[in-house]
């Protein structure tokens, strides 16, 4: 098993990277279906620990019911258990949601708020689910968003050597210039899904293959 670089990667090889994804995947967007900053709100709460394809099957119904905040604060939260229970951990969801919903009632009179602190402090709202919304609700990034495939992709391609996604956040911040900080962990989730599989990465077709050291890949 190949052991991580100890030296950054170089400018060089970062452009070589975004330019190599971006020719990829250059439709590639949030997989997540919404039609307002709130819908994507409640449906990053709902993709902890589960696919977006599963959120996307299960949001529908829920957002018929409960649209928008206000709405949504009103519910009991045994109706929304039930409307997400096919997410996993729903009763924790289902509680985070009600609540997260109540505070945007109370404090922003149901809109979704725009920067990283606010929205952090919305119960259920960790430093991922922030900048999913900031990225893709509002177009004003905070940072990179990692999720187990950006985590996984960067890992091998040699761009971190973090396990913490905080950490990694911050590593890729400095090295992703920030107009493609969303794009970017749109690109590496498709590429994630596609290519460089968790279990079985198929190195053999890959075109970042040159670019890529493998870490923690069995050869």
């Amino acid at each position: 098993m190949a052991r991580p670089s100890r030296t950054s990667p170089s400018h060089e090889k970062i452009e070589q990277i975004i330019r190599e994804l971006k020719r990829l995947y250059p439709d590639a967007e949030c997989s997540l279906d919404f039609k307002s900053p709130y819908q994507l709100l409640v449906a990053t709460i709902l993709s902890a620990q589960c696919t977006d394809a599963r959120v996307n099957l299960t949001t529908p119904a829920l957002f018929s019911k409960f649209p928008d905040a206000k709405k949504m604060s009103e519910a009991k939260v045994t109706e929304i258990e039930q409307l997400i229970k096919s997410t996993g951990f729903y009763r924790a969801k289902a509680k985070n949601i009600l609540a997260a919903s109540q505070k945007l009632v109370e404090k922003f009179s149901g809109k979704v708020p725009g920067t990283m602190e606010e929205l952090y402090d919305l119960p259920g709202v960790g430093r991922k689910t922030a900048n999913v919304v900031l990225g893709n609700a509002f177009d004003k990034p905070a940072g990179v968003v990692v999720d187990t495939h950006v985590k996984r992709l960067c890992f091998r391609l040699g761009l971190t050597r973090q396990t913490d996604p905080t950490k990694i956040e911050t590593e890729l911040n400095v090295l992703i210039p920030e107009k493609y900080w969303t794009d970017f962990s749109h690109w590496l989730i498709q590429h994630g899904r596609r290519i460089c599989i968790a279990r079985n990465p198929q190195c053999e077709v890959c075109s970042l293959a040159k670019l890529c050291p493998k870490i923690g890949v069995q050869k």
